[in-house]
């Protein structure tokens, strides 16, 4: 219940359809009801009892008052003064009359609901898949390194839907079938209170019957949604490496992993589907058995004389109740279905419900604009038990080019990425120009930064809007970013130019395209500080040439971090850093460093040297 109105809260404000939809659906249960009642009257008519009937009603038109007696002594003097004046045949034809006039009411009012209602689920879907997304976006990166892409991307989709389909759609059910039955019941228990009593006693068997259904359909579900977002993984993972996954004939292995998880999806799918499909059909028989037994009883008490009710009102009575079967079978069809929709709505919410570990503190400020240093002061950083780095201290003055070279697994990576604050240390500070960072808003940090990765990260849209990115640039200053990225001649012979969409990913474009657009789109931004994170290890000799050239105009009069595998690249840098297990072991320029005999760099640099010649 708890899951059930917390997704509700996404439909706030409230008063925009509370008010509206109670009174929508009080008038459709009002005539709804109303068109069983005038049961009585017309089997009157039919039995030739209309003249006590007759006999009974008002001689003058009551007064107005919101009760049912009011108006069904209304109704009584219409029907006497029908009576009176065209007979049997005139009140005939006055009742079929009313029935009409309460049908069409009843389903405009029906009609007026379930159209507030779509306004509602629409509004709570938007506002939950916005909720979830807004949250995937603030997450720190760490939080995906832990959780399968496909499963976030079930909780978007699969998971919003199902709870569209089975909690949303549901709202008609829950809170309309529960008003009717309540209205059917008052009815019924005005015309004979000792016949709903007994009907009272039954129902509750039924109802426990469906709770202990719903129960075991929850765990169904929390399995069937996790069985979904593993196998959208695998599809995601398939869809990523399809060329691994050729290149190795490896279909047939990833189609095995696929089916395993698509037949298990399937096998539990359809043993929450039978097990749902029974709450309806015993809700069904378990209400007919009911009316079985009131039928027999109450029977029983006209037979012998000993009821307060004449036959007709009897089976008025008896017809009043069946139709309780109706919102009965809806309310418990909609438990049922409910269930899986809340287990999907509480995966959602405990993605939403969780809380950024990398975000501002209350009080942060901007972060000035960048003018002296980067210091970081005894940082140490670890990846939950496993630490990465052990008590940094380094130094990058404005203007300079720092180079961090080393084996892999050494922290190159976690070093860079604790300057954006796409982590923050374990211990030790982070400072720009004295400033924490960790007091400064994430805005104003990242602001003051460009980062070009080894994976050229680029978006399925033209080439134009990829090096615009998030920047109010105009056209010629698009044109002139690109030109310094050694990227406008390959993009005007596209087939489009600047206009030309590349793909997903930038599938349409070879390594060194896709890079220099990264480049492209890192000096559009023009930031004081650069962080390249091997940004020529993937690329072919001419490629890393022209990226080469088009880098050394990016980094010229800013403050690069420049993370490199080949040393011939970070030659020219002002200091290169030495990482090996987390710890600085060697700094220095260049030529102080190949000059140092059985150091880690000349090791690596004679390795590579080496290899070049061979």
């Amino acid at each position: 219940m708890k899951t059930y109105l917390r997704l509700l809260r996404f439909a706030r404000p409230y008063g925009d359809f509370v008010p509206l939809y109670i009174v929508y659906a009080t008038l459709g249960i009002f005539f709804g009801i109303a068109n069983f009642t005038l049961v009585i009257p017309l089997l009157n008519v039919l039995f030739g009892t209309t003249d006590a009937h007759t006999a009974a009603a008002p001689t003058t038109l009551p007064h107005f008052s919101l009760t049912i007696k009011y108006i069904e002594e209304v109704f009584n003097f219409y029907f006497s003064q029908m009576m009176a004046a065209k007979g049997k045949q005139g009140a005939l034809a006055y009742v079929c009359g009313v029935i009409i006039v309460s049908v069409f009411f009843s389903n405009v009012f029906r009609y007026l609901g379930q159209k507030l209602l779509t306004k509602v689920r629409a509004r709570v879907v938007q506002n939950l898949r916005g909720a979830l997304y807004d949250r995937i976006i603030d997450l720190e990166l760490g939080y995906f390194s832990n959780e399968r892409k496909g499963d976030l991307m079930s909780r978007l989709t699969n998971d919003v839907h199902e709870v569209e389909i089975s909690v949303v759609n549901t709202l008609t059910a829950v809170f309309k079938e529960p008003l009717t039955i309540i209205g059917f019941f008052v009815i019924l228990f005005t015309m004979s209170a000792k016949l709903t009593i007994f009907t009272l006693i039954l129902l509750p068997l039924s109802g426990g019957i469906i709770a202990s259904v719903a129960k075991r359909l929850r765990r169904q579900a929390a399995l069937s949604q996790s069985t979904l977002g593993s196998m959208l993984s695998v599809i995601d993972e398939t869809l990523g490496s399809i060329r691994v996954i050729k290149g190795f004939n490896a279909q047939a292995y990833i189609l095995g992993k696929f089916r395993a998880q698509n037949d298990e999806y399937a096998r539990i799918t359809q043993t929450i589907d039978n097990t749902r499909d029974l709450a309806s059909p015993f809700s069904e028989f378990a209400g007919v058995a009911v009316v079985a037994g009131l039928l027999y009883y109450g029977g029983s008490l006209v037979l012998s004389g000993q009821a307060e009710l004449g036959a007709s009102t009897f089976i008025t009575y008896i017809i009043l109740f069946s139709q309780i079967l109706v919102p009965a079978k809806a309310l418990s069809g909609a438990f049922s279905n409910i269930q899986r929709g809340l287990v999907a709505g509480e995966r959602v919410l405990r993605v939403i419900d969780t809380e950024p570990t990398i975000q501002d503190r209350p009080n942060a400020e901007a972060l000035p604009p960048f003018e002296h240093q980067i210091e970081l002061r005894d940082v140490s950083f670890s990846y939950g038990d496993s630490a990465v780095l052990f008590d940094l201290n380094l130094t990058v003055k404005k203007g300079q080019t720092v180079a961090l070279v080393g084996p892999s697994g050494g922290g190159k990576s976690t070093l860079a990425d604790l300057i954006p604050r796409f982590y923050d240390p374990s211990a030790g500070q982070l400072l720009i120009d004295g400033h924490d960072v960790r007091a400064c808003t994430l805005h104003s940090v990242r602001a003051q930064m460009g980062i070009v990765t080894q994976e050229s990260i680029l978006f399925n849209d033209t080439i134009y809007n990829n090096i615009k990115f998030n920047t109010e640039a105009t056209e010629a200053e698009v044109i002139e970013a690109a030109k310094t990225a050694n990227a406008h001649d390959f993009i005007m012979q596209s087939a489009d130019g600047y206009q030309t969409v590349i793909g997903d990913r930038g599938g349409r474009l070879s390594g060194g395209q896709r890079q220099r657009l990264s480049i492209a789109r890192a000096i559009l931004r023009n930031p004081p500080i650069l962080i390249l994170d091997e940004a020529t290890s993937a690329l072919d000799t001419e490629s890393e040439k022209l990226v080469q050239e088009a880098l050394t105009r990016l980094m010229a009069s800013r403050t690069s971090l420049v993370i490199a595998h080949r040393l011939s690249t970070v030659r020219h840098a002002d200091e290169i850093i030495v990482l090996q297990h987390g710890r600085i072991v060697e700094r220095g320029t260049h030529d102080e460093l190949l000059r140092r005999d059985g150091g880690l760099y000349q090791r690596l640099s004679q390795l590579q040297t080496n290899a070049a010649l061979v």
